[in-house]
This record gives C-alpha cells, sequence and structure tokens, in this order.
C-alpha cells in the first residue's frame, strides 16, 4: 500500500500584504495541517499540493508557503493553480524557470506522479499546452511497471453544462482523455472548486479536496456561497485501487468520545 495527503487551495498571502481577499487564517491553517500529518504514525510515503498555493502570488508568500512546508518529514509534491503565478513561484522554488510552466514527475512508492501546470495567465479556467502534453506523453513511458498518479489543479470537464471557470478547457479535456486511455492511471487530484468530491471520468477517479481556504455551500444552486470549512484528502493505494477519505480541519470538531486501541483490536 501507498499512503498520501492531498492538500490543496492553499491561499497563502503573507501578512505583511494586508491581503483583503483572505476568508480565513491560511497560514495558521497550513501550519496545523503540517503538524497534524508530521503526527501521523506511520508517515505518508508523499504529500501533495496541487495548486493555489497562494492567493497572489508573490514572492513573499511563497517564500512563506516553502518556509511552512520545509517542516513536513514526508516528501512534497506541488503544482500550480489560477491563484499562482509562474514568476513568483519559480524564483522560489525553481531558479531558472523564470516564468515558464512548471511541471515534473517522480516515483513515490508504488506511484509514478505526474505533476503538470494548468494555469493560465490572468485565467480562472485552466488549460494544458502543447509542450505539457508531449512531456506527459513521455513520461507516461517511463515507470510502465507503476500506475501513473497524475496532479492537475484544475479538474477535467467532465460536465459540459457546468461553468466553464471550474475546470480544464474542452479542447484540453479531451486531448487529456485520448492520451489516458488505456494507460494505468491511478487517479487525477485536482482543486478549484473547494469542494470535496470523486468523480469518474472515462474510468479514471478524480478526487478533488474542500482545500485550505474555504468551501462551498452545495445545496445554494443559484449563488455561489462560500462558507467555513477546510479539510484534505487522505489517500490510499492499493493493487485493487485508489481509496479516498476526507479528513476535515475546520470548523474543530468537538471529541463526544474515545474509544481506545486496545477495544478497538478486541472487535476483530
Amino acid at each position: 500500500m501507498t499512503r498520501f495527503i492531498h492538500l490543496t487551495d492553499l491561499h497563502i498571502s503573507h501578512p505583511d500584504l494586508n491581503d483583503p481577499h483572505l476568508q480565513s487564517d491560511t497560514p495558521a491553517t497550513l501550519r496545523r495541517v503540517v503538524e497534524v500529518i508530521n503526527a501521523m504514525d506511520p508517515q505518508p510515503d508523499f504529500v501533495v499540493a496541487s495548486g493555489d498555493l497562494t492567493n497572489q502570488g508573490d514572492r513573499e508568500s511563497y517564500a512563506l508557503v516553502r518556509d511552512i512546508l520545509s517542516d513536513l518529514r514526508a516528501p512534497l509534491v506541488l503544482a500550480l493553480g489560477n491563484h499562482d503565478k509562474r514568476a513568483g513561484f519559480n524564483a522560489v522554488f525553481a531558479p531558472g524557470l523564470a516564468d515558464a510552466p512548471y511541471f515534473h514527475d517522480a516515483r513515490h512508492g508504488d506511484l509514478h506522479v505526474i505533476a503538470l501546470d494548468s494555469s493560465v495567465p490572468n485565467k480562472v479556467a485552466g488549460a494544458l499546452d502543447d509542450p505539457q502534453f508531449e512531456f506527459l506523453e513521455a513520461a507516461l513511458e517511463r515507470h510502465s511497471d507503476l500506475a501513473k498518479l497524475l496532479v492537475i489543479h484544475h479538474p477535467p470537464r467532465i460536465d459540459p453544462d457546468a461553468l466553464a471557470w471550474g475546470s480544464l478547457d474542452e479542447a484540453s479535456s479531451a486531448r487529456l482523455a485520448g492520451m489516458l486511455k488505456g494507460k494505468h492511471v491511478a487517479g487525477i487530484l485536482s482543486g478549484h472548486v473547494h469542494v470535496n468530491r470523486v468523480s469518474h471520468w472515462h474510468g479514471i477517479p478524480v478526487v478533488i479536496s474542500n482545500g485550505l481556504h474555504s468551501t462551498i455551500d452545495l445545496t445554494e444552486t443559484r449563488d455561489l456561497r462560500i462558507v467555513e470549512g477546510t479539510g484534505f484528502g487522505l489517500c490510499d493505494w492499493h493493487s485493487s485501487g485508489l481509496s479516498v477519505a476526507f479528513a476535515p480541519l475546520d470548523p474543530t470538531a468537538r471529541e463526544l468520545a474515545r474509544i481506545g486501541h486496545d477495544r478497538l483490536r478486541s472487535f476483530e
């Protein structure tokens, strides 16, 4: 089994910005989630942060993200989202890339993790360009013994009638579907829409967490009602497939009872 954590939509802003668009204390939430992950025993094989690492895309906020995440004990995989700016990110995390897209791949546990950059400057919706599709085509041939886990901030366009800003564009989604057809893909990790959701897209699970900023009231069908709520995905890859549970962070749950480990074992 390979266990990994899915974080998304960190939306960190450096305190000096006095960012009026923050809906919660995101640096405090990120520090808390690092403590939670570091306390896990056994440790996850890796941690994914699937985009919108900052709220404004400035260098100082990326430096704060780096400083907070540097305390993680597990390896870290990063991807960019629509709130991110490549120049600011690359200056801190990938010097030498300037304002080029950030995409990469590596083996983690029993998975081959491929992270793509779906951010489009000055756009809310996402897309993938030709160089990334060329990279993906080559990456899918590497580590042929391992299932592929894709990290793409914008989920593929599953519902053609949904609002276009909430996903990759139709052309990128269609091209991605064709490229992944017949491949052993464990899943796609995404964010962007601030909800806990698992969808099946051409047989591939697309996993979204509500993230570390806020969440959406799904019962409000007319307006976009933003409400309190943060959390992350706790993911296990088995030979039989991907299992995902969503761990809430805020609002803080009041403990009602606790059943000890020894008693739990006695139930078996």
